[in-house]
């Protein structure tokens, strides 16, 4: 199968490394000389330092040559933007034959507050056949063929299927579902509970505190996901708890080492920037603390972390505030 990545950062690098062994293979990043220099070292040395890119995978900065080898019959293009990118790509998209578009990324777009599969339908149309890949999963973990599984959603069964015929396999294991609002709710709602149990973290609140911050973040994922059309199985499944127990507990996680930074009482723009890498849960806060106002739904916990991130709250404000709201059934 050919397989095209869009986007040459961790995740688009990972990808690459893990489905060479099967597939042929082509890397596309938009700056010319970063993917020379990638091309010549057969490294992403800014996102994945220390893992090789294999010979079968092939490095370029040339938009229509990465879509030609996606074209063939059985191609698979896969977009591994970021969601603030995701739309300028998108738009590079418009007035092509694109018959299909599969997304790695995780979040609300910041300004409109929409999903990916909501912004990718404003450009490409209703038409196109669409998915979502998430799951628990780290970037370098996968690169360095570890084991992990994951959760394709589509809007056609046959796209669902040619994501799962490629990824799935070796160390790898996709299933597949048709909510992908319920995928891309869980994907992005749990980067934010991630600063969230960083910060707890970083406070010594302990581990009963973070476990407590896990299950009732489950709950607000839940809640926001169902009003905006998910089903309530999808949070119980991979792109769910899988991943928001992973996010919250695991030393990679970006997310959970911004809420440890901030409760150090370091400086998010420093923390941002010293991290190098996007933390979408930083970028997605405002937007998912909106849509849950809108929908007239409750998320304590995303509200307190929108509070420490850009209402000058500090994270021991955060902890007390969640910690004096009133008793309720628990399946309130």
């Amino acid at each position: 199968m050919n397989v095209t990545l869009l986007g040459a950062g961790a995740w688009g690098s990972a990808l690459a490394i893990a489905l060479a062994a099967r597939h042929s293979v082509l890397l596309w990043g938009r700056d010319a000389e970063t993917m020379h220099r990638v091309a010549l070292s057969r490294e992403n040395t800014k996102y994945l330092p220390g893992l090789a890119l294999p010979a079968g995978v092939a490095v370029s900065a040339d938009f229509d040559a990465a879509l030609a080898h996606a074209a063939a019959p059985d191609g698979l293009l896969i977009a591994a933007s970021s969601v603030a990118g995701l739309r300028s790509l998108a738009a590079r998209l418009q007035g092509r034959p694109v018959p299909h578009l599969v997304w790695l990324c995780k979040g609300f777009e910041q300004r409109s507050y929409l999903l990916p599969h909501q912004v990718v339908q404003q450009l490409l149309g209703r038409d196109v056949a669409l998915g979502v890949l998430s799951g628990p999963s780290f970037a370098q973990e996968v690169a360095r063929g570890l084991p992990c599984a994951l959760t394709v959603a589509s809007n056609t069964p046959a796209l669902a299927e040619r994501v799962v015929a490629a990824a799935h396999g070796d160390a790898m294991r996709v299933y597949s579902t048709d909510d992908m609002v319920g995928v891309e709710v869980g994907g992005a709602v749990k980067n934010i509970l991630a600063i969230a149990a960083g910060i707890s973290d970083g406070l010594g609140l302990g581990l009963n505190a973070r476990a407590a911050l896990i299950t009732r973040g489950l709950a607000e994922i839940t809640r926001l996901g169902i009003a905006l059309g998910g089903r309530a199985e999808t949070f119980m499944g991979l792109a769910g708890v899988g991943d928001l127990i992973l996010t919250c507990t695991g030393d990679l996680s970006r997310n959970r080492r911004v809420g440890l930074a901030l409760a150090q009482g370091k400086n998010l723009q420093g923390v941002v920037a010293e991290l190098g890498h996007v933390a979408e849960g930083v970028y997605c806060a405002e937007a998912v603390a909106a849509r849950a106002r809108a929908c007239g739904v409750d998320m304590p916990i995303t509200n307190a972390v929108a509070g420490v991130l850009f209402a000058g709250d500090s994270p021991q404000r955060m902890v007390a505030q969640l910690l004096a709201r009133d008793p309720r059934e628990e399946s309130a």
